[in-house]
C-alpha cells in the first residue's frame, strides 16, 4: 500500500494559499496623480534648460518661463477670457448638439434593424470624410458667423459618438438580455436597464475621441472669419511668428483636453459604479 503523502495540517497556511481577492470589475489600477505632474515638471524644466543653454534654439522652442509671462499678459490685459469665452461657448453648443443627436442615433442603430440597415452604411460612407474639408460648405450653408462653426463642430463629434454607440450596444452581453426576458421584463425596461447600463463604458470612451475632434475642428473653424477665439489667437500669432503667443494658445488648447478628460472621467467614476 503506497504511503499517503502529508499533507501540511494548519489552516491559516492553507487559508494563505487559496484566498484570492476578487473583484467585480476586474483588474483595476490605481491611478497615481503625481506621477502625471512629475512628468509634466521634468519636460517643463528640461525645455527651460535647453533653451538657456541655447541646446534648444529659440527659433524651435520658447522658454516655458516666457510662455508663462505671456499668460499673465493676456490674463491682466483681460484678452485671455475675451478669446476663451467664444471658443468654450463654441466647444459646448456644436459637441453638446452633436453628441446628444449622435448617442440617439447610435442606439437606434443597436436596437432597430431597419434603422441599422437605412443608417449605418451612411454612416460608414461619410465617416471618413475629414471634417475640415467641409469647413467652405458650412459657411456657405450656414454663413461665416457662429451658426458654420456650430455646425461644423457638431457634425465632427456626431459620426463617432454613433459609431462607438452602437458599436457599444452591440457588445452588451446578450446572457443578460436573455435574463432579462425570463423575468418578464418588458422592451423598455430591458433597453433602459440593461442594454444602456452595459453600453455606457463603450460611449464614454467613444466621448473622450468625440471632444478631441471637437477641439480639433474649432480651432480650425476659428481660424476662418472669428475676431476672438483660441484659433484666432493662435492663427493672428502664428502669422506675426510670435513663438510665445502661439504656444500660450497650445498649452490652452492642451489645458482645455486635459479639462474635457477629467470631466469626463468623473462621469465614468458616477456612472460606472457598478462595475467595482
Amino acid at each position: 500500500m503506497a504511503s499517503e503523502r502529508s499533507v501540511p495540517t494548519d489552516p491559516d497556511v492553507g487559508n494563505q494559499a487559496n484566498e484570492v481577492r476578487f473583484r467585480g470589475g476586474g483588474f483595476v489600477p490605481s491611478t497615481r496623480r503625481w506621477v502625471g505632474f512629475l512628468v509634466f515638471a521634468a519636460l517643463i524644466l528640461l525645455i527651460e534648460w535647453g533653451t538657456r543653454s541655447e541646446w534648444i534654439s529659440a527659433l524651435t522652442l520658447p522658454r516655458p518661463s516666457d510662455v508663462l509671462q505671456t499668460f499673465q499678459e493676456l490674463y491682466q490685459s483681460g484678452l485671455l477670457f475675451k478669446h476663451l469665452l467664444p471658443s468654450l461657448t463654441r466647444l459646448v453648443v456644436g459637441a453638446l448638439i452633436g453628441v446628444s443627436i449622435g448617442i440617439a442615433t447610435g442606439v437606434l442603430i443597436g436596437l432597430f434593424s431597419y434603422v441599422r440597415s437605412g443608417l449605418a452604411p451612411l454612416i460608414a460612407a461619410i465617416f471618413p470624410i475629414p471634417k475640415i474639408a467641409l469647413l467652405p460648405l458650412f459657411v456657405i450653408w450656414f454663413g461665416i458667423d457662429e451658426g458654420s462653426k456650430y455646425a461644423l463642430i457638431a457634425f465632427g463629434t456626431f459620426t463617432p459618438t454613433v459609431v462607438a454607440t452602437y458599436g457599444a450596444v452591440d457588445n452588451v452581453d446578450r446572457t443578460l438580455i436573455r435574463m432579462g426576458q425570463s423575468f418578464g421584463l418588458s422592451w423598455a425596461s430591458i433597453v433602459w436597464k440593461i442594454v444602456l447600463p452595459g453600453a455606457m463604458p463603450g460611449i464614454l470612451s467613444g466621448l473622450r475621441i468625440s471632444l478631441a475632434i471637437a477641439i480639433i475642428l474649432l480651432v480650425a473653424a476659428e481660424m476662418l472669419g472669428a475676431e476672438y477665439g483660441i484659433g484666432a489667437y493662435i492663427l493672428e500669432a502664428g502669422s506675426l511668428y510670435d513663438l510665445e503667443r502661439l504656444f500660450a494658445g497650445v498649452v490652452i488648447l492642451s489645458l482645455l483636453g486635459l479639462l474635457v478628460s477629467i470631466v469626463i472621467g468623473q462621469l465614468e467614476k458616477r456612472m460606472l459604479r457598478w462595475r467595482t
